[in-house]
């Protein structure tokens, strides 16, 4: 008996595990390993809030057609596997270094057809930020052609990039031809945008600079009404005091990647979701996207973090919690709180221990029999430099 059991373990422990199973191509009698090359995708479940429903965008991505390291199509199928709904192609405007090379390489081919061009005139003096003279529509078309098959809204834009200590990035979005914004002035250069009906963010505030002071060519900008809102999150980089100058400035709020190698090199690999942009919209259109963020209806959310209007960050975190009543007795109301969305929360209720709430679980609160609300200060939520909202939940 004992020899037909090991037999039977053994033969067990053999099997491949999860029961995957290996396959055979019909033209071909090799046998593959068992890889089912179906594109996947991360879904990032939020609430819908207040009717609308909540679109995962990012608005600041480069490919090589700046100085990123991947082509269009495949910045936006990894935006699709990565759990987006929404993605805003921003080359940069003034600085294009693989551009310059693709260019340099061909010159002997096309007879110096390109030439180095000032203000989109050619002119054959070289030119430190303008760069090489060409479409500068043509990344989007593309990314726009790739977007169609993922049902990916793609929105047109560029980043104006000076220098970063001195003057900064902004990104123009819902641009109609990046051909047309090029001025030597950067402050010309955005309202050159704003004229054909683009909304400007301001991008990393913070980068290249020893602290968050704005400079003299930002304060031009903003006084003449040409930034609609601001970076709070770029990448790995956040700063809180800018949700005050976004309250302050009237801005909307966001958090980008500015991705230029691949997210699964500077996220997924690592275990962590990319940062993205969370637009309240009705419907996922260009009119409807664009309605919603001049409306000041998004939230930055990176890294467990989520950032914004106060009432705004209130009525989403509401939205995502199931309150369900356990058990009453003379003096106490058990309650159990379900988290019924994909970011994890950190919890506190009048100051008592911190309980950390992960995606689809409960935690347990027991209040006085004759309560009608459970308020929940939520720590990774910010609406100012140091403040966190304070939710009351209906049961």
């Amino acid at each position: 008996m004992k020899k037909i059991l090991l037999t039977a373990v053994t033969a067990l422990a053999t099997l491949p595990i999860c029961a995957q199973t290996y396959y055979q191509d019909a033209e071909n009698p090799e046998t593959y390993l068992p890889f089912d090359n179906v594109y996947t995708r991360k879904e990032i479940i939020l609430p819908d809030v207040n009717g609308y429903t909540v679109y995962k965008a990012d608005l600041h991505t480069h490919t090589i057609y700046s100085d990123g390291q991947v082509t269009p199509s495949f910045r936006v199928n990894e935006a699709w596997r990565d759990g987006l709904d929404i993605m805003a192609v921003t080359e940069h405007l003034e600085y294009r270094p693989r551009e310059d090379s693709f260019v340099e390489y061909t010159q002997k081919y096309n007879g110096g057809l390109y030439k180095k061009a000032v203000n989109n005139k050619i002119d054959s003096k070289p030119l430190d930020e303008k760069g090489i003279m060409v479409d500068l529509n043509y990344s989007f078309r593309m990314a726009q052609k790739e977007g169609a098959k993922y049902g990916m809204l793609i929105i047109p834009g560029v980043e104006i990039s000076r220098d970063g200590t001195k003057i900064g990035h902004f990104n123009a979005l819902f641009t109609t031809d990046n051909n047309s914004i090029y001025d030597q002035d950067p402050v010309q250069s955005a309202r050159n945008a704003k004229a054909q009906g683009a909304l400007i963010q301001h991008n990393h505030p913070g980068w290249k600079k020893k602290d968050l002071t704005i400079t003299q060519t930002q304060m031009t900008l903003y006084a003449e009404g040409l930034v609609d809102g601001i970076e709070v999150m770029n990448g790995a980089d956040f700063y809180p005091a800018i949700i005050d100058r976004a309250r302050e400035n009237n801005f909307f709020v966001s958090a980008n990647t500015d991705v230029h190698s691949s997210t699964a090199h500077d996220y997924r690999l690592l275990g962590y979701d990319r940062p993205m942009t969370l637009i309240l919209a009705k419907e996922k259109t260009l009119e409807s996207i664009r309605e919603a963020i001049e409306a000041k209806r998004t939230l930055a959310y990176g890294f467990n973090t989520v950032c914004g209007d106060e009432q705004l960050l209130k009525d989403f975190f509401a939205a995502g919690m199931k309150v369900s009543i356990i058990r009453k007795s003379s003096k106490n109301i058990h309650l159990a709180v379900t988290n019924m969305t994909s970011i994890t929360y950190l919890l506190t209720r009048s100051g008592s221990n911190i309980k950390r709430l992960l995606p689809f679980h409960s935690v347990w609160y027991t209040l006085p029999v004759d309560s009608t609300t459970l308020d929940l200060e939520v720590l990774n939520m910010y609406y100012s430099r140091e403040k966190h909202p304070v939710v009351s939940l209906l049961f």
